[in-house]
């Protein structure tokens, strides 16, 4: 989000410029200099957003170095200090690049109902999505998604797998990656 003010301020730095040539001239009309000035404002838009772009691939692979999944205690959603820390490292490389968008998808271990499971994984994918969105990322390039205990990271009926499946993920959209 932080470009699009820049690129907002330069166009009307830009368009601020051109009315001051018009007053001068005695012409309204916003035509000749004045158009040239709009359109060159565009294109620093286009470039700078170029310049902070990446494939969904690209995407992913950093989303996976910072970490892309953080992990709940038994029968809980809130957001522990470690599961904080990787979500703004996830909401600081969103708010770089602006065009991902991402998908989080809530899960839980085996124990408890389906029905339980689906309720809990979303309340977890929605506690991921609320801190990033009080850490400036737009909430309309995060969607959530539960799948309870259906879709487990590790296969097991102990605690080690339990905790690996108790999990929010970070999905960047558009990659072909999983949890």
């Amino acid at each position: 989000m932080r470009f699009k003010p820049v690129a907002l301020f330069a166009a009307l730095a830009l368009v601020a410029a051109c009315e001051s040539t018009s007053e001068e001239t005695g012409t309204a009309s916003g035509a000749g200099t004045g158009a040239g000035d709009v359109e060159t404002a565009v294109v620093v838009t286009e470039i700078e957003v170029e310049e902070v772009s990446l494939s969904p691939v690209e995407a992913e692979e950093e989303m996976v170095g910072i970490g892309d999944r953080v992990f709940f205690g038994f029968d809980q959603y809130t957001l522990s200090g470690e599961g904080r820390v990787t979500l703004e490292g996830q909401a600081a490389l969103l708010n770089k690049y602006l065009a991902i968008t991402v998908v989080i998808e809530g899960h839980a271990d085996e124990r408890g109902t389906r029905e339980y499971n689906l309720a809990l994984g979303e309340r977890r994918a929605n506690a991921a999505k609320n801190y990033l969105v009080v850490l400036g990322v737009d909430p309309g390039r995060i969607r959530t998604v539960t799948y309870g205990e259906e879709r487990p990271a590790v296969v097991g009926s102990n605690d080690g797998a339990w905790a690996q499946n108790r999990r929010a993920a970070t999905i960047v959209a558009g990659s072909s990656a999983g949890s």
